[in-house]
């Protein structure tokens, strides 16, 4: 029977060595992940912010771009499982947290376009509706959809659980500090018109997100290439 071959020191850490490239470079590390959700969120938030600023209207949902981001996202995740056999325990955690992060964004969005016509039928249906009413009777009274009071202000008390999340995990400083900044535009937005609102959910995304994403992917970038 041969004899079995021992591993040196050396070679033991190379084997090491080589383990550890094979589970980096996940989409959140390498920053495509949080580059896809900075981009469309603060374009979405921005543009949304210059329709109710200078009340214009486009011919399509520009929230739907941000519905849309969630199936790439479901595929990066896939195609990471199919690529890397080897995935952290705190990886595989991550992007759960981002897969539940999607799907609460996904119900939010929904809930703000669907919930207002259903309410304004089940009132026309119990005989009322609500109505606007100015209280010097300047302007004669106007019917209301029924609607959510800056709603935008979960949107982006929501958009700071995955990024504390991640910066915790990875002890990543860029999203701790856009988590921190996530919340005081939250509490800002507390006392703000809702058109203002969206302007700190584009300030959020860019500091959540697309800041972090971007020195993720000049990290990964060198990384790669220190390794070829």
């Amino acid at each position: 029977m041969p004899e079995e071959k021992q591993l040196t020191e050396q070679e033991s850490l190379q084997l090491i060595t080589s383990m550890i490239q094979k589970v980096k470079g996940g989409y959140h590390e390498n920053g495509t992940g949080p580059i896809l959700w900075g981009t469309v969120v603060s374009i979405a938030s921005f543009v949304t912010y210059l329709q109710r600023e200078y009340l214009f209207d486009l011919p399509f949902d520009i929230w739907l771009i941000v519905m849309a981001a969630i199936i790439p996202q479901i595929i990066m995740v896939r195609k990471e499982r199919r690529t890397r056999p080897h995935i952290k325990y705190e990886d595989e955690a991550i992007n759960a947290v981002w897969i539940v992060y999607a799907l609460t964004i996904f119900g939010l969005t929904a809930y703000q376009a669907i919930v207002p016509e259903v309410s304004t039928n089940l009132l026309k249906a119990e005989g009322w509706q609500m109505m606007k009413h100015v209280l010097d009777n300047s302007k004669p009274d106007e019917v209301l959809t029924p609607f959510t009071p800056s709603l935008y202000s979960i949107y982006i008390l929501v958009y700071a659980f995955p990024t504390l999340v991640t910066g915790i995990t990875k002890k990543f400083t860029p999203m701790l500090i856009g988590s921190g900044i996530a919340y005081t535009c939250f509490i800002i937005s507390l006392y703000t018109a809702s058109k203002y609102d969206f302007l700190l959910g584009a300030v959020t995304a860019i500091t959540c997100w697309l800041i972090p994403g971007i020195i993720l992917r000049r990290r990964y970038l060198a990384q790669k290439k220190a390794n070829v």
